[in-house]
């Protein structure tokens, strides 16, 4: 019996759904550009599906780099399109409403037969099933390929029109929620760059833009440098002590440019961090994104520091508000000139030359602004990833499952 986990009451009487092939319900279209229409130029992302393709390539098109677009695709609404060397990875996209557009000749483009609900397609796509039967049917050598002959033989389980458009509706409204609070996360963020312009002096200032009523007379903020007030020490190796099972926590710059979701363990704790430290990556690759990033020590005995990365004490400065204030600073990022590795030295970091507010009141008030606007980013995230984990779970039940 080819059933889902999970049914609408008004179809559990339908009986089976039938098994065909995507070739069964997909044809092959390929309408060229041939009069070289300057017709906006489309990419397809593995995250977004169609995307304008100077979003990808930093606002350049392949019309403004002179490419021949008269071999580029023109695609109308509801048109499917897929990358044959990246499908692996989701790259796949529904043009939906968008019309006259155009994408490179490497894309294997598709419609649909009437009978087929294109959303409801569009959510196989993202079942288990599909992505296994994918890396089942690919070919290659060093790069794989899924062109549209291993593609059209791919199975897909097919209810009735009415029953393909109740699950369409019901997993677009989970994503309609997801999107919403997806902005929510945005807001928040843009609201936390907000604060810390307004909270902190801007360049060649020494009073921050806004500032707690109880601080206003309070004057300048004074110069001081990490040196001043705080300890330095650099983090020590431990790629050959690391184990599965491990009680402590590695700290490396993977560990922190991914917010601790990317973690290796050790029972070898080399350089204990305490609750309160700071630990900033030191080395990246030019323009990356971990230079300088920072993350700030909640628990005892739990965290050790791995090489290229340093462990600052706070001594005479609130932990948290040195923790804002150094996280991503201008002053470490100068020090990438985008050619080579960056590679912060003690003595660099020590430097850092930064203002503070004299009352240590004034810089907790600031820290404890920032935490709390901290936890709510945190609370949103949480609250995206349980949306997205529904949604994976409704997929797989919603969907059956051919291979159990």
């Amino acid at each position: 019996m080819i059933l889902p986990l999970l049914r609408f009451p008004e179809f559990e009487k339908d009986g089976d759904w039938e098994i065909k092939t995507l070739g069964n319900i997909t044809k092959v279209v390929s309408i060229r550009n041939k009069k070289n229409k300057k017709l906006p130029v489309y990419s397809i992302s593995n995250k977004d599906g169609f995307v304008p393709q100077s979003e990808q390539f930093e606002g350049i098109d392949s019309t403004d780099r002179g490419y021949d677009i008269s071999l580029y695709k023109i695609i109308n609404k509801n048109t499917f399109a897929y990358n044959p060397a990246r499908i692996n990875i989701g790259s796949i996209g529904y043009s939906g409403d968008l019309d006259n557009i155009i994408i490179s000749s490497l894309y294997v483009c598709f419609k649909t037969i009437e009978s087929i609900d294109d959303i409801f397609l569009w959510y196989f796509f993202q079942t288990n099933h599909f992505k296994q039967s994918v890396l089942d049917s690919v070919e290659g050598g060093i790069r794989n390929y899924l062109f549209y002959d291993n593609f059209s033989r791919i199975d897909f389980q097919n209810p009735r029109l009415t029953e393909q458009q109740k699950i369409a509706v019901c997993l677009s409204s989970l994503d309609e929620v997801i999107t919403a609070e997806t902005e929510k996360l945005d807001l928040l963020q843009d609201h936390k760059k907000g604060l810390l312009q307004q909270l902190f002096p801007a360049e060649g200032e020494t009073q921050p833009k806004f500032r707690f009523p109880e601080f206003m007379e309070d004057g300048d903020w004074e110069e001081t440098t990490l040196e001043e007030v705080a300890d330095y020490e650099n983090g020590k190796a431990h790629e050959q002590e690391i184990s599965d099972t491990g009680i402590y926590k590695v700290v490396n710059s993977k560990f922190i440019s991914t917010n601790g979701e990317v973690v290796k363990f050790t029972d070898s704790a080399n350089l204990m961090a305490s609750s309160g430290d700071i630990l900033m990556v030191l080395s990246d690759i030019p323009n990356g994104k971990a230079i300088a990033k920072c993350f700030y020590v909640e628990e005892n005995d739990t965290y050790t520091v791995n090489q290229r990365i340093c462990k600052i004490t706070p001594k005479d400065i609130d932990n948290r508000f040195l923790f804002y204030i150094q996280n991503r600073n201008k002053y470490f990022l100068a020090f990438d000139d985008g050619v080579k590795q960056t590679n912060l030295r003690k003595e660099t970091v020590l430097s850092f030359p930064f203002l503070k507010p004299k009352d240590p009141k004034e810089q907790k008030k600031i820290a404890t602004c920032l935490s709390a606007a901290d936890d709510l980013i945190a609370a949103q995230v949480q609250k995206i990833e349980a949306l997205q984990e529904h949604k994976k779970g409704l997929l797989q039940q919603l969907f059956p499952n051919v291979n159990d």
